[in-house]
């Protein structure tokens, strides 16, 4: 897969049979964690703890990070806990940081497969001690699903005869990470302190449970406004033409005419709508009349328009307000746990609980 720039800005064998089994019998216990606890809460916050478990494959349920079908104003809905104390210190957070000025991204990405596309779209999005991140957003996607999220008809997602282009437009609003990395020593909330002296060495079940009730992993660093995305798919022959002259060129030695000509109707198998990460309706139908081109007898709507087009981001700069997730990092609970051979144990534990989700989704 190849990212080009714009302009500014087998599992018995893993994991050993008895441990598989203690794990497949704790399956139910993480996906209801509500039960356990009924003092959840959902904010996008830094430290916040969440537990990826509850919607492994579904997280775009409950995180506005793609065009989903919904009319309410939200941006993140899935349960999270407070974990640490004292954490005002350690953070960074900005907000509007030069009004006026388009702060953000325009980049395409190659991708030779749907599995590429995938994790093209939820490159920004990341887990730690999860070697594929994208499969907790997409792999309960069914195709029809996925086709309908990116614009496309799902007939190019059925088979290996297509590649896709996904070109993307980010409009950056709120930023907060932390600006060092959390400390072993960092004061905990009392009641998760207590419940991480009762999580002991060689008892899954106790480390299950803790993830059940505290998470699996906290929240580093988070942006958030909202972006146009649209994908191009290509048959495989155009596709590499394509690739390799930008790969050799890069998109700013293209002219306008060059440029248009090989993501055109005549060109493209199929040219994907433009859609709103978060499903914003105006925003499309904006996109939809004000980027159409008119080339030949062709009539068609294109975020290339947007190449050069200082007037047209301007207006698109107002337009994507602060409405969806564009940059999520997780990191592991593993820090609470100030005993290293403890921290060990519960990675351990997470690692392959990991390994089970992704092996039997």
């Amino acid at each position: 897969m190849t990212k080009l720039g714009g302009w500014p800005n087998v599992l018995g064998t893993l994991l050993g049979p008895s441990l598989v089994a203690t794990l497949l019998a704790l399956l139910l216990l993480t996906t209801h964690p509500d039960s356990c606890d009924g003092q959840r809460e959902s904010q996008l916050r830094l430290g916040k703890a969440i537990n990826i478990f509850i919607r492994y494959g579904y997280l775009s349920i409950s995180m506005k990070v793609i065009s989903y079908n919904d009319s309410e104003t939200w941006l993140f809905k899935e349960p999270t806990k407070n974990i640490f104390k004292g954490l005002d210190l350690l953070k960074t957070e900005e907000y509007e940081v030069k009004p006026g000025i388009f702060n953000g991204d325009f980049h395409m990405e190659f991708c030779d497969n749907k599995r590429q596309l995938f994790q093209a779209y939820f490159r920004d999005f990341q887990i730690e001690r999860l070697d594929s991140p994208w499969r907790a957003y997409t792999e309960g996607w069914h195709t029809e699903i996925a086709a309908k999220k990116l614009g496309i008809q799902s007939k190019y997602l059925e088979r290996d005869d297509y590649c896709y282009v996904l070109v993307r437009v980010s409009r950056f609003r709120d930023s907060a990470k932390f600006a060092r990395v959390i400390p072993p020593n960092q004061v905990l909330e009392s009641d998760v302190a207590r419940r991480v002296q009762g999580v002991t060495i060689g008892d899954t079940t106790s480390a299950v449970q803790f993830m059940n009730k505290y998470g699996t992993h906290y929240i580093n660093s988070y942006v958030t406004g909202n972006s146009l995305y649209q994908v191009f798919v290509f048959n495989k022959r155009n596709y590499a033409h394509i690739k390799e002259k930008l790969k050799s060129r890069g998109v700013l030695a293209l002219s306008k005419v060059d440029l248009y000509d090989h993501f055109a109707p005549w060109y493209v198998e199929h040219m994907g709508k433009i859609r709103c990460a978060s499903g914003n309706t105006t925003v499309e139908a904006w996109a939809s009349r004000k980027l159409r081109l008119s080339y030949y007898v062709f009539t068609y709507s294109s975020l290339l328009k947007l190449h050069g087009d200082g007037a047209l981001l301007r207006i698109l700069s107002e337009l994507l307000q602060n409405e969806a997730i564009l940059q999520l990092d997780l990191k592991s609970l593993s820090v609470i746990f100030k005993e290293p051979a403890k921290r060990a144990w519960f990675e351990e534990i997470l690692d392959n609980y990991l390994k089970l989700w992704e092996v039997n989704m």
